[in-house]
C-alpha cells in the first residue's frame, strides 16, 4: 500500500479491527489505520478529511445505522470521494450484496476468513496489489 496515504477501515467489529490491526503488523503495513463503526461515521470522517483523503477503505457491508451497501452509495455520489478505492471486507457470501458492489464500482470484494492464516494471505493479496497499481487521484 502506499506507504503514505492512511486507510480508512468501516468495521463495526471490535475482534474483527483487532484482528486486522494484528494482520497489518504481522505483514508491515504501517499506513495509519482510521477506524469508523459504521458508514454515516465514515462519510462524516471524509467530510472532515477532504484534503488528506485515505488511498484505501475496507468496507464492510453488515453494520448498525447506515450499512456497506448504503455507504457506497453516498460515496460514489461524491464527486470528491468516488476516486477512493473500495475493498469490500465481509462475510457476506450474497450474491446481490457481490453485484450490487460491484454496480457501485468497488475495487474488489473478499470474504472474511475465520482462519486466520487465510484472512493473513487476503491482507497480503490487497497490500501487494496497491503497492504495485501505485493509484494516484
Amino acid at each position: 500500500m502506499n506507504k503514505y496515504k492512511s486507510i480508512l477501515l468501516v468495521e463495526d467489529d471490535e475482534v474483527d479491527v483487532m484482528t486486522l490491526k494484528r494482520v497489518f503488523r504481522k505483514i508491515s503495513v504501517d499506513n495509519p489505520l482510521y477506524v469508523c463503526s459504521d458508514g454515516e461515521k465514515a462519510l462524516d470522517w471524509l467530510g472532515e478529511h477532504r484534503k488528506e483523503k485515505p488511498g484505501l477503505i475496507l468496507l464492510d457491508l453488515n453494520m448498525p445505522r447506515m450499512n456497506g451497501l448504503e455507504f457506497l452509495h453516498m460515496l460514489k455520489k461524491d464527486k470528491d470521494l468516488q476516486v477512493i478505492p473500495v475493498v469490500v471486507l465481509t462475510t457476506s457470501a450474497d450474491l446481490n450484496d457481490r453485484a450490487e458492489s460491484f454496480r457501485n464500482n468497488v475495487a474488489g470484494y473478499m470474504l472474511k476468513s475465520i482462519d486466520y492464516q487465510e484472512f493473513i494471505l487476503s491482507m497480503t493479496v490487497i497490500r501487494d496489489y496497491w503497492q504495485q497499481s501505485e493509484l494516484c487521484y
